[in-house]
């Protein structure tokens, strides 16, 4: 398992692998947890598995460990800017156990994924941040990271989803 060295005492990343799928698994749940978002993680080593390790990889993860154990981890994956013309690295997650942050870790991560950004010929990086938790938006102003303002996130998911989808089927003349 090849190590990337950080400049943070006994701190190393590692690009994540298959069998670390119970282990971002658990890591995501801590961070729902953090977020008040527990209710909302349906995600199992089975998909996790097949989305970003399978035939077609839909993201990647780099994991943070710490005297050998796994204390962080930052997932993300590409998306498009038509006015660029350029892919992006979108941000899904950075998460460092509680009792470990502010030691650089988390800011280590982040710069390791925004290096990737450079290094891939991307032209930006972003990510969302949950407008309650100050501590993160800080950090990331403190990063030069601006606000999206007069953007809004928006979502289709569940039934919303399938009806919207329903939709171009039956405009498409196929029955639903």
């Amino acid at each position: 398992m090849e190590t990337i060295s950080t400049g943070l005492p006994d701190f190393v990343l590692r690009e994540a692998r298959a069998e670390d799928c119970g282990l971002i698994l658990a890591l995501i749940r801590e961070l729902a947890e953090y977020e008040k978002l527990s209710h909302e993680v349906v995600a199992t080593e089975e998909v996790l598995r097949e989305t970003l390790f399978g035939e077609q990889p839909r993201g990647e993860a780099v994991i943070g460990e710490y005297q050998g154990a796994a204390v962080g981890y930052a997932l993300f994956f590409y998306n498009f800017s038509t006015f660029t013309g350029r892919p992006g690295i979108y941000l899904e997650d950075i998460y460092v156990k509680p009792e470990l942050r502010g030691r650089g870790y988390g800011k280590c991560l982040l710069t390791y994924v925004a290096g990737l950004a450079v290094e891939r010929n991307c032209s930006r990086m972003e990510w969302s941040v949950l407008d309650w938790n100050e501590p993160s938006i800080q950090f990331y102003r403190s990063l030069g990271a601006a606000p999206m303002n007069g953007w809004t996130v928006q979502r289709l998911d569940g039934s919303a989803l399938d009806e919207v989808a329903a939709m171009f089927k039956n405009e498409a003349g196929e029955s639903t």
